[in-house]
């Protein structure tokens, strides 16, 4: 890293800038710019999740105020409002869905190379969360009749529990409408919750190879097949093998599949599993969907401590790009958290990083000894000669 560069020029200094230049020229986003630059855009939109900004006020006036430190960013002024405002809302959206798809190929080699179960198969969670919105201030995204929403649908890597896949799509349509969209490799397993039952989407997982972990709906008609040995002294209270006997249900899915009956000693309730893995057993089964909850916990992370919740722009493209941008933050955060020494929780990192974002430190040094670290001394700066007279 530079010697004198604040902790938010070394986390930009992990985008390599000839790939963002060539995904700049891919998508065209500085065909009519007059001086604003896309890595300026990128840079304010990254400013806004990781200092939290809640404005383009705060965008603007928050990078304005960093005087002699703008060009350790690789910009030379701060955007202004406008300048901001009219960028995001007419260049494509999906340069930073691109860099973010970039992100975490760069990301996901400095994560653990495995998941914590012995298996080799790839673990991924499946889920999508609902952001709201004001329906008066975008009403493009209608949701109900006075409520607007967007659903971010998102596929967690459990190897370092990174997004390693997301779609954002209007709040009316069902999940399940897009799951074919996530690219799942053969012999990957993933898991879900009830809202993507869907029959079809079984036969055709089970026809690629690809094993997934669901919950049962509880109106679901099937007939017992076989009958499974339990093992001794876990919290298996059945193991079958099932065919679906409703018409649609046997239509759409015609395989045979596996039922597990689980109790949660915890909240005192059975939980139904549905899988179209034979060979592990259920206790196995039974932990990888309880570990499908990391991704509920990444959803409540991203809300509380990145800007998805309240916009700086009502357009749609503007949303778009807000919304990426923050998948973007959360690799970055993520990926210090797996190579810290410290032990951090991701708010305290979020927290900690946003009150030293233009501090002199070295990064890797203040991320395993934060409370040690000095910060260094800055390039010494001319000073303005007093006025007469005062």
């Amino acid at each position: 890293m530079v010697r004198y560069a604040s902790l938010f020029s070394q986390l930009l200094a992990f985008f390599n800038r000839n790939k963002f230049k060539s995904l700049v020229l891919e998508h065209k986003t500085e065909r009519y710019s007059k001086g604003f630059k896309s890595w300026d855009q990128f840079v304010a939109m990254l400013f806004c999740q990781v200092a939290q900004a809640k404005s383009l006020r705060e965008i603007s006036g928050g990078l304005a105020c960093c005087m002699g430190k703008l060009h350790h960013l690789g910009i030379v002024d701060a955007p202004s409002k406008s300048t901001l405002s009219y960028a995001n809302k007419n260049r494509s959206w999906k340069l930073f869905r691109d860099l973010f798809y970039d992100t975490f190929e760069f990301c996901q080699k400095a994560s653990p190379g495995k998941h914590k179960f012995r298996f080799k198969n790839k673990l991924l969670s499946l889920d999508s969360t609902t952001i709201s919105l004001c329906l008066n201030l975008f009403p493009w995204a209608e949701f109900r009749r006075t409520k607007g929403a967007v659903k971010l649908h998102l596929l967690l890597d459990h190897n370092g529990y990174l997004p390693s896949y997301a779609y954002i799509s209007d709040g009316k349509k069902h999940e399940s409408r897009f799951a074919r969209k996530f690219p799942l490799a053969p012999g990957s397993i993933v898991t879900m919750d009830k809202g993507y039952t869907d029959y079809s989407l079984y036969a055709y997982w089970t026809a690629q190879k690809v094993f997934f972990v669901t919950r049962l709906k509880d109106n679901a008609t099937y007939e017992v097949i076989e009958t499974r040995k339990l093992p001794v002294n876990r919290n298996i209270l059945s193991d079958e093998l099932i065919k679906f006997t409703g018409y649609k249900a046997r239509k759409d899915c015609p395989i045979l599949l596996r039922r597990i009956t689980v109790w949660d000693a915890e909240n005192q309730k059975q939980i139904v599993l549905l899988t179209n893995h034979y060979d592990f057993g259920a206790t196995t089964l039974s932990a990888i969907y309880k570990d499908r909850w990391q991704i509920e916990l990444f959803f409540k992370a991203i809300k509380q401590n990145l800007r998805i919740k309240t916009f700086v722009g009502t357009t749609e493209n503007a949303l778009y790009i807000q919304i990426w941008t923050a998948l973007i933050a959360m690799l970055l955060i993520k990926f210090f958290q797996l190579k810290s020494k410290f032990g951090w929780s991701l708010s305290n990192l979020v927290a900690f990083l946003r009150w030293n974002l233009f501090s002199y430190k070295d990064l890797w040094e203040w991320l395993d000894k934060p409370f040690d670290i000095k910060p260094e001394v800055p390039p010494p700066v001319q000073m303005q000669l007093p006025l007469k007279g005062i």
